[in-house]
This record gives C-alpha cells, structure tokens and sequence, in this order.
C-alpha cells in the first residue's frame, strides 16, 4: 500500500466527521481500507514466517509456516 492510498483514507476520514460521504466515497474508503487490512496481514504473516521458537528439548519451530 502506497502513501497515496494511505493519504486518500485519511482524507475520507476526517472528511467523514464534517459531513456525510457520498455513495461513491463511501464505497471508495472501504474498498482502501479492505486493502489496508489486507496489507498489514500480509505483512504480519510475512514476519511471524520468518520467526522460529527454540524448545526446552533445543528443537526449532517454526512459530508459522509459509504460505499460513
């Protein structure tokens, strides 16, 4: 997600609190904020694949497989 994206709900969200959105706003800032959500899950996945856990017994696991 870029820093327009992020920039445009923004915008949509302080837009928001002085008046009511469009139909077409509306639709816009949950279509961004849907990909938003989608962006940090990828990325939050994409760090917890990286993360093993040592076990009392000196094995490693991984905390989450790729591709979870």
């Amino acid at each position: 997600m870029d820093k327009k994206m992020i920039s445009r709900i923004n915008e949509l969200a302080h837009l928001s609190k002085t008046r009511e959105l469009t139909n077409a706003e509306k639709k816009e800032q949950k279509y961004l904020r849907e990909e938003y959500r989608k962006a940090i899950k990828k990325s939050l996945l994409n760090d917890l694949a990286r993360v093993k856990i040592q076990n009392e017994d000196g094995t490693i696991t991984d905390v989450i497989k790729n591709g979870e």
